[in-house]
């Protein structure tokens, strides 16, 4: 793939954040919908979720990939802890769910006002240890990423889990879908996605709220829209940017909501995760596919 090709400058900031001699490169094939990717520097891997065949995955630098889990109880959005730990989104269980060191599953979450989730869709951790969740009804409307079954909960919210108590609170309740999630580097704001118009003719957007005495959110306003399909996963840079899926590939919004550029990926991209041991590698799942490139910024993400 040419540069031209692979890149889609729309700022000159753009420029500074891609290597031009970087290319987009396919690491793995064979997933039916690859998603939720998260970089585990302590062990060199990279472990994404394929949805449908309901496993989990690990690639490595050398290029192997192997089965992580499975089955996964279609596991969706992952991220780590503070301590290391992994932290999942399931479909099927239609919960949250911590792997202990020794490899015991955890339910930190399953239900809200004492109805069943729906089906957990993405999560981060804050550095006070709270966890912080979307779910939208994805993961129920069919047998293919999940159980259908008929939602419980009246509303697509966005939860937050207490570190010391376990509690859980919703804190957004007024989403078509709730999607991807992620703290500014700061953790002063949360920024979610609305992928509503995948069955509306409304949100394609990412909406930013800042968070008050670390649990509460307020003063919503709109970020930025997607152009190409819906924006599901996304990741910061240490500069603040905010690099997205879509349909036609990973785009970068600046930190005033200005579209920078895009990489180009041949397939519908659902998720991303900065990692290697600098983290200036951005890994991206899509479709079938896992890929990686290089960048000239660091992800902002922890441990």
């Amino acid at each position: 793939m040419s540069e031209d090709a692979l890149y889609d400058v729309r700022d000159d900031r753009f420029s500074g954040l891609i290597a031009g001699s970087a290319r987009l490169e396919e690491l793995y094939s064979g997933c039916r919908w690859a998603e939720g990717p998260v970089w585990f520097s302590d062990l060199n891997c990279l472990i994404w979720s394929d949805i449908p065949n309901e496993r989990m995955m690990r690639w490595v630098p050398d290029g192997s990939v192997t089965v992580f889990r499975s089955p996964s109880n279609y596991v969706n959005g992952n991220t780590r802890d503070r301590q290391g730990r992994l932290i999942s989104c399931e479909h099927g269980g239609r919960r949250v769910t911590r792997t202990e060191f020794d490899g015991r599953i955890t339910v930190l979450a399953d239900s809200y006002g004492g109805k069943r989730l729906n089906s957990p869709n993405d999560v981060v951790v804050k550095s006070d240890g709270s966890i912080w969740f979307t779910d939208p009804s994805y993961g129920i409307m069919s047998d293919y990423e999940g159980h259908k079954a008929e939602p419980e909960q009246e509303t697509r919210n966005v939860y937050r889990i207490d570190a010391p108590t376990g509690e859980i609170e919703a804190v957004a309740t007024d989403f078509i879908q709730p999607n991807g999630l992620a703290f500014s580097p700061d953790e002063k704001q949360l920024y979610i996605a609305d992928s509503g118009s995948r069955n509306h003719e409304v949100p394609r957007h990412i909406r930013v709220f800042d968070i008050v005495d670390g649990k509460r959110l307020t003063n919503s306003r709109y970020f930025c829209s997607i152009d190409s399909g819906v924006p599901d996963g996304f990741r910061f840079d240490v500069s603040g940017n905010l690099w997205t899926s879509a349909a036609d590939g990973v785009h970068c919004f600046a930190p005033d909501g200005t579209l920078l550029g895009k990489i180009k990926v041949p397939q519908t991209v659902s998720n991303i995760a900065f990692g290697g041991v600098k983290k200036n590698r951005l890994f991206i799942t899509a479709t079938q596919s896992l890929y990686s490139i290089y960048t000239t910024t660091n992800g902002a993400q922890y441990p």
